[in-house]
């Protein structure tokens, strides 16, 4: 059975930066992400990304044989848009999510033409640079209800058992204003909110119930005013709900903690 894991993804394309400060920030980032497959006891069949940059109204699968790339970010050097990472889809796996997820009961249904926005292909191609394992992308559901993903995620269990690796791609601090306002220093509230996740998330019996409040965490809303990069850890939790939790990844880009996560 393969594990499920939440990873934060980064500042657009951070990783493909030029040398300089901006890259260094995320060379902690970077490093473990380079190291990811090795984690892996076994090579995944296919793999299914929650990125916190695609919501629709009607949860949604990317079902594209071969997706193109969404460049979803501006202000960076040309050669951050000439990126490739020429992974094949699936379209059987995408009617097998589809599939589980009416027998839960969840409205869902597939697109064909959506490409891969950044919160895929950026970290991946540092994850997976041969770019030959079957991928597939699943939106987030607009409302954001933490519960409601966690449900989704459980409904998307057994692809474990077939082999897929589930990743929610997002990012554990994720206030765009506090990440360019600051000075590097140590901020209590972003600290706080990222304790409390990394104690939350590795007690399988209460974590569920945890991420459905986690708004009422300290510093919460100060490390993501906006939930859209939290709400792919709810479906990574979901999908492991009360199996063990363990902490991937630990460390600082623009002086702001980030976490990532492993389940199962």
């Amino acid at each position: 059975m393969q594990p499920t894991f939440f990873i934060n993804h980064g500042g657009g394309p951070c990783f493909f930066l030029d040398p300089g400060p901006m890259r260094d920030t995320w060379t902690e980032l970077e490093d473990y992400l380079r190291g990811f497959s090795g984690t892996l006891e076994e090579a995944p069949r296919a793999i299914l990304v929650i990125s916190g940059h695609w919501e629709e109204q009607c949860l949604t699968v990317n079902a594209g044989a071969a997706p193109q790339l969404l460049f979803d970010y501006s202000g960076f050097p040309a050669h951050t848009y000439q990126l490739t990472w020429p992974a094949p889809g699936s379209p059987d796996m995408a009617l097998r999510v589809l599939e589980l997820l009416g027998q839960a009961g969840i409205e869902s249904r597939a697109d064909r033409s959506r490409g891969w926005d950044h919160g895929v292909f950026v970290p991946l191609k540092v994850m997976f640079p041969a770019a030959d394992i079957p991928t597939v992308q699943l939106s987030l559901q607009h409302g954001l209800d933490p519960a409601r993903h966690v449900a989704i995620g459980r409904a998307l269990k057994p692809l474990r058992d077939e082999g897929v690796l589930i990743v929610g791609s997002g990012q554990t601090y994720h206030n765009m204003r506090g990440f360019m306002g600051g000075d590097g220093g140590a901020d209590p509230q972003a600290e706080a909110f990222d304790d409390w996740l990394r104690r939350a998330m590795v007690t399988g019996e209460t974590r569920d119930s945890s991420l459905a409040e986690w708004a009422q965490a300290p510093g919460a809303r100060q490390a993501q005013p906006h939930e859209d990069h939290l709400l792919p850890l709810m479906v990574a939790a979901g999908a492991a709900s009360g199996e063990a939790g363990h902490i991937a990844f630990h460390g600082h880009a623009l002086g702001k903690p980030i976490s990532g996560f492993r389940f199962g």
